[in-house]
């Protein structure tokens, strides 16, 4: 009994044990929202401690066993796999992701990140990208996580090049990664992201997060201060650019697509106007803003930015 209850914790809840239908908003994802306690090994491989007494009792040697526990854990998961499917674990892997669960979620794909399936690996990425992101996250843990995303990501598209959210994943973690590679790296990546977000658009236009993030691409390059533009024709015959003009139809599209579905596409609508030098109507998107229900920590900021904005209008008239 007390083995099956240690292999229980490796396997995935069946179909039918979350309340409510299968989750579609947002599957691909654009944020993870969770960040609770951090989960560490004892917690995840079982009751180590039980282990250590067998031991006096036990002929097996330890190092024998632990070849022994790692394979039975590997075998446990394989048939899991085989016994629920990979849409009973992505049904999983999406209400873990949309009730914010992050470290939860993180923990169960980890386990199959040897899958050969691209639905599987791109939300892995996903959920590594949104573990480097937790606040209990080192500098050093960080980085490993990010080039881990990358690696999923890449796998990802290699298995399925017609899946647009391996596309937008592959983007989001090269632009990560580029914070490590210093600036030349950085630049020469911008245009393999808005290569893949094109696709991702391509591929799936209903999809809000990729339009929404290829209007960030644009605000990013069109905001670029004259001197990392100088920096950038020096290593570049032709730099990536944008222009406001351009951000703002992507933020409009996203908005079209799916109305008020990010507090930070609302936001940046308003600061795109105010680029343009166009008050009414950043005044009225900075509200909208303002005003968006806080779900995150993420949307309190945003709030807050938001009304700091329209404090300025206020202190200027």
């Amino acid at each position: 009994m007390a083995l099956a209850a240690r292999l229980w914790r490796f396997v995935p809840l069946p179909r039918g044990v979350f309340p409510g239908p299968r989750l579609s908003r947002d599957v691909a994802g654009g944020r993870g929202r969770g960040c609770g306690r951090r989960l560490r090994g004892p917690e995840v491989m079982g009751n180590l401690g039980a282990f250590k007494r067998s031991l006096l009792f036990s002929a097996l040697p330890y190092l024998g066993f632990e070849a022994y526990r790692l394979f039975s854990q590997a075998a446990v998961v394989h048939a899991t796999a085989k016994v629920f499917g990979v849409e009973e674990i992505l049904e999983q892997a999406d209400y873990l992701y949309e009730s914010g669960e992050t470290e939860k979620l993180y923990q169960l794909l980890t386990q199959y990140k040897e899958s050969e399936d691209a639905e599987l690996l791109w939300r892995l990425a996903r959920a590594s990208r949104d573990i480097a992101q937790l606040s209990g996250t080192s500098e050093e843990e960080k980085k490993l996580l990010v080039y881990e995303a990358l690696e999923y990501a890449k796998r990802a598209l290699e298995k399925n090049e017609s899946s647009f959210a391996a596309h937008k994943w592959y983007a989001i973690c090269i632009s990560d990664v580029g914070d490590y590679e210093g600036i030349k790296a950085k630049i020469a990546n911008a245009y393999v992201i808005k290569e893949h977000f094109e696709k991702a658009i391509e591929l799936n236009p209903k999809d809000a997060t990729s339009i929404h993030l290829m209007g960030i691409w644009c605000y990013t390059f069109a905001e670029m201060p004259w001197y990392q533009r100088r920096i950038a024709k020096m290593l570049f015959a032709t730099p990536p650019s944008s222009t406001y003009e351009e951000a703002l139809g992507y933020f409009h599209r996203a908005e079209q697509v799916d109305p008020n579905f990010y507090s930070k596409n609302l936001l940046l609508l308003g600061k795109t106007y105010l680029k343009l030098h166009n008050k009414k109507l950043a005044a009225f998107w900075l509200m909208k803003a303002k005003d968006y229900p806080a779900h995150t920590e993420e949307d309190k900021q945003i709030q807050t930015e938001a009304a700091q904005l329209l404090t300025g209008f206020s202190d200027k008239n």
